[in-house]
C-alpha cells in the first residue's frame, strides 16, 4: 500500500442506507433499551437489583441496526456475552493486577468466542466490564451475575426477534447459508461488475448489510480469481 492508499483508506466508508431506515434504527434501538431497562427495573429483585449492562447497548447496535449480520443472530449474543462474563469473572478472581486482567479478560473472551463460533465485539465489553467493576460484581456472588448477564441477554433476544419481525423487510433470526455452487459446465459467463453496481444491490437488499462497497467489491474480484485457478494460489 502506497501512501496515497493508505490516507484514501481512512476515508469514511458509507453505505446507500436511506434517511428512513437510519432514523428507524435510531428509533427502534433506543425503543429496545427503554424497554429492557423497564423489565429489568420490575423484574423481582432480591438481595441485588438486575442492572442494565453498558455492553447491552453496543448489542442493541447490531441486533437493531444490522439483525441481519451473522455477529447479531442469537447464538453469537447469547454465547457472546455468557462466555464473557465466565471470562472476566474469572480473570477478575485470578489476576490482582486490574490493568493485566483487563487485557487478559478481553483476550480469552476472543478466544473463546471465536472458538465457540459466538463472536459478537459487544462480548468483550462484558468481560472487561466485570474485571473494572469487580468490586461491585464480586459481593453478588457469581450465580447473581449470571443472572443478571442472561436477564439482560434474554430480554433483548426478545425484543430483537419480537422488532425485527414486526417491521417490514426484517428477518429474524437470519441463517446463513453458503449458495450451492454451480457445476463448471454451467457456469454463467463472467460479467464484469462496477462499483454503481454493487451500490445500487445493496439498495435492493432488505435491511442493513454491514459490508461496505468496497469490501463486497474485493471479495468479488478474489471470488473471481479463485474460480479461474481454483488450484493455484491467488496473487494480490
Amino acid at each position: 500500500m502506497d501512501f496515497k492508499e493508505f490516507i484514501l483508506s481512512f476515508k469514511t466508508h458509507t453505505a446507500p442506507i436511506p434517511f428512513t431506515e437510519k432514523l428507524r434504527n435510531g428509533l427502534i434501538g433506543g425503543i429496545a433499551i427503554l424497554l429492557l431497562g423497564l423489565v429489568l427495573k420490575y423484574l423481582p429483585q432480591t438481595d441485588y437489583p438486575f442492572v442494565m449492562l453498558g455492553s447491552i447497548a453496543a448489542s442493541a447496535v447490531l441486533l437493531f441496526a444490522a439483525p441481519h449480520s451473522p455477529m447479531a443472530q442469537p447464538w453469537p449474543v447469547f454465547g457472546g456475552h455468557l462466555i464473557s462474563a465466565l471470562a472476566g469473572w474469572l480473570c477478575s478472581h485470578l489476576i490482582g493486577d486490574p490493568i493485566l486482567a483487563a487485557g487478559c479478560a478481553v483476550g480469552l473472551a476472543i478466544f473463546l468466542m471465536h472458538y465457540l463460533n459466538c463472536l459478537h465485539p459487544p462480548g468483550a465489553s462484558t468481560a472487561l466490564t466485570l474485571v473494572l467493576f469487580s468490586t461491585q460484581f464480586h459481593p453478588m456472588g457469581w450465580p447473581w451475575v449470571v443472572c443478571i448477564v442472561l436477564a439482560n441477554i434474554g430480554v433483548s433476544l426478545a425484543l430483537a426477534l419480537l422488532i425485527n419481525n414486526i417491521l417490514p423487510g426484517r428477518h429474524y433470526p437470519m441463517r446463513h447459508t453458503p449458495p450451492p455452487i454451480a457445476p463448471t459446465n454451467t457456469r454463467p459467463k463472467h460479467t464484469q461488475l462496477e462499483q454503481a453496481d454493487i451500490e445500487w444491490a445493496l439498495t435492493q437488499m432488505d435491511g442493513v448489510i454491514d459490508v461496505s462497497e468496497e469490501d463486497l467489491i474485493e471479495i468479488y474480484e478474489l471470488a473471481v480469481k479463485h474460480a479461474r485457478n481454483p488450484d493455484g494460489k491467488i496473487k494480490s
